[in-house]
């Protein structure tokens, strides 16, 4: 396996190289804002307990990242960090923040870029505009300093807890902001106008934080439908003319191949601007186009699979070769009214091809992956939601039992609370183990991260998985080994 070169910030060609640095957002005090009655408004299902998310579940995400991708920042520190009620180490700003350069914080860039004063001025006065802020309260923000307004402006919520304008609360979810594709960044378009300033502080970081300087010509961003105000309100909102796409539709599989979801965040229109932009950029050569059925419980293309290994992927079986089979035993199906966005559909375009290929099945597409673009010379596995059995099935995938995030090929981190999933797991010859008994082992040295090989480490998510995403959800991947 060959290594992408240490003084390179952003490269990322598959969903399973090893991890080497990630974007993160740690829970912040605008989700201990979220109340009953907007909740759903905020994409959330249910109203979450702050400190339970951040002390028994979040922070014990931080601490494996830390372990695999910077372990001097947590190697001898793992004990007195599960027993810290402090939490000095986990919160941004503090003298004992751990600010390391492989696990990158958000709202840490953000504040990076607010010590400029420019910078500081247009962002204020952007999102002033975008919140209908007064003028008073724009020159009152201006009295902050970088940490605390970047927090401002993330929880929505000034020291006092007064509260100025709405929180970010799926800013945890840092892969919808943006996709890294080989050297390039893709910027998202958020769907609903509750992530509009995320997106807009994404934007400011990507193209002004000296992390990102050398990548600043390779930031890609999609065009709108020009002269939106020219359209009637209804044809704008329609998917056809509107450009929305989100980073959980889009998935780096290899060097050349990329896939898009065609979702209920990403429009039609979106998808054939991000086609066009990166066959005429030279960026990849394949593009697969999944159409997913637009429901709450899919929302994107990684929930409902994710890829761990070469020859290794966890999905949900309803939508699958064995579902489709079915199908074409069943009289209803064929004869019954039916609406044709409940159907899952894949297309693949190639950048030297005028027509796509229809590709039947979401199993034969991953099949495809895993056996010609990453040259793999095993059998492929299915490891299904739920053990693939009702309702079981149905109720893992809502808790994110297909929304994994691959440390490196073979490891992956999942969510407890998915106990059908994880014997799935055991029954595919992959070991299963609790983040918290792993943290121990890597600290008294019994384990190494290096020594981790097929394994679900299973991480507390009784609040987490309220939120409605997993970890691959939560993590916007910035380098990767090359496999």
């Amino acid at each position: 396996m060959s290594k992408t070169g240490n003084n390179t910030s952003v490269g990322v060609s598959s969903e399973i190289g090893a991890l080497r640095r990630v974007l993160i957002h740690s829970p912040d005090r605008g989700l201990g804002k979220v109340i009953p009655s907007k909740a759903q408004d905020w994409l959330f299902e249910d109203i979450v307990h702050l400190d339970t998310m951040r002390r028994k579940e979040y922070d014990y995400y931080v601490m494996l990242l830390l372990w695999f991708l910077d372990p001097d920042k947590i190697k001898g520190h793992t004990h007195r960090l599960l027993a810290d009620e402090e939490r000095g180490f986990f919160k941004p700003g503090h003298r004992d923040y751990f600010n390391s350069p492989n696990v990158v914080e958000f709202e840490v860039l953000l504040a990076g870029i607010l010590h400029d004063k420019t910078i500081r001025l247009k962002l204020t006065s952007s999102i002033c505009g975008i919140e209908r802020c007064s003028y008073k309260t724009q020159e009152y923000l201006d009295t902050f300093d970088a940490a605390e307004l970047a927090r401002i402006f993330i929880s929505g919520t000034l020291p006092d807890r007064t509260m100025l304008f709405a929180p970010l609360p799926n800013l945890i979810f840092t892969r919808d902001i943006g996709i890294v594709i080989n050297r390039h960044i893709l910027l998202s378009k958020p769907a609903t106008s509750v992530r509009t300033r995320e997106s807009l502080l994404a934007q400011y970081i990507f193209f002004n934080h000296s992390y990102f300087n050398r990548h600043v010509p390779e930031i890609l961003e999609l065009p709108d439908n020009p002269g939106p105000f020219l359209l009637p309100d209804e044809k704008y909102a329609s998917e056809y003319y509107r450009s929305t796409l989100e980073g959980g539709d889009v998935m780096m599989v290899s060097p050349q191949h990329l896939l898009i979801g065609y979702s209920q965040r990403t429009s039609l229109y979106a998808v054939q601007q991000a086609i066009a932009v990166l066959f005429e950029k030279g960026i990849v050569e394949k593009i697969t186009v999944i159409r997913i059925p637009k429901k709450r419980d899919y929302m994107h293309i990684d929930t409902i699979f994710t890829q761990v290994r070469k020859n290794v992927w966890v999905l949900l079986k309803s939508l699958g070769r064995h579902s489709d089979r079915q199908k074409k035993k069943d009289v209803l199906h064929f004869f019954a009214g039916k609406q044709i966005e409940e159907e899952l559909e894949i297309l693949q375009f190639e950048a030297d091809s005028d027509m796509p290929v229809r590709i039947d099945n979401l199993e034969d597409l991953l099949q495809e992956i895993s056996l010609k673009d990453l040259g793999g010379d095993e059998p492929v596995k299915f490891i299904y939601s739920g053990m693939g059995e009702f309702p079981y099935s149905d109720r893992e995938q809502w808790t994110d039992s297909c929304n994994l995030l691959a440390i490196r090929e073979g490891v992956v981190l999942g969510y407890d609370r998915n106990d059908m999933t994880s014997e799935a797991f055991r029954q595919a010859g992959f070991e299963v183990t609790d983040a918290g008994t792993l943290l121990l082992e890597f600290e008294s040295g019994s384990r190494t991260p290096d020594s981790l090989k097929d394994t679900l480490i299973r991480i507390p998510s009784a609040e987490l998985s309220r939120a409605r995403g997993g970890f691959h959800c939560m993590s916007l991947p910035l380098l990767r080994e090359q496999l």
